[in-house]
């Protein structure tokens, strides 16, 4: 999957379309909010998909189990692409959401690459 990501964004740039890899912004109430925290980034880079992520404060400190905490946390992502999916008039929200939990559900079953990596502090 990394390596079809890297290679439709380098299409993207081949045809013309103007693309970044930028950094996101930090929203509104991350920045406000003295107790909030970063989850999870996620890059393409080196024809890879890097992510960095905080792993194991739910484990500690919260009434639910981790990986139950990081389902809730990938199903509000996959809410918010679709619903920026709608709003930019790419696709409808309903039918951006399907194809998201069936390319997820997909991937999971018949992963397109390897993880790899190191898991640090």
């Amino acid at each position: 999957m990394a390596q079809s990501l890297f290679l439709a964004y380098r299409e993207s740039i081949i045809n013309g379309h103007k693309a970044f890899m930028d950094e996101r912004s930090i929203p509104e109430q991350a920045n406000r909010d003295p107790d909030s925290w970063e989850l999870l980034r996620v890059w393409v880079a080196e024809q890879g998909l890097h992510c960095s992520m905080k792993v194991g404060v739910y484990e500690d400190h919260g009434p639910l189990p981790e990986d139950t905490v990081w389902g809730i946390v990938l199903a509000d992502a996959a809410r918010h692409l679709a619903d920026a999916l709608a709003s930019m008039g790419l696709r409808d929200r309903n039918a951006a959401l399907e194809e998201i939990k069936r390319s997820f559900s997909t991937e999971l079953d018949n992963p397109t690459s390897d993880t790899s990596g190191d898991f640090t502090d």
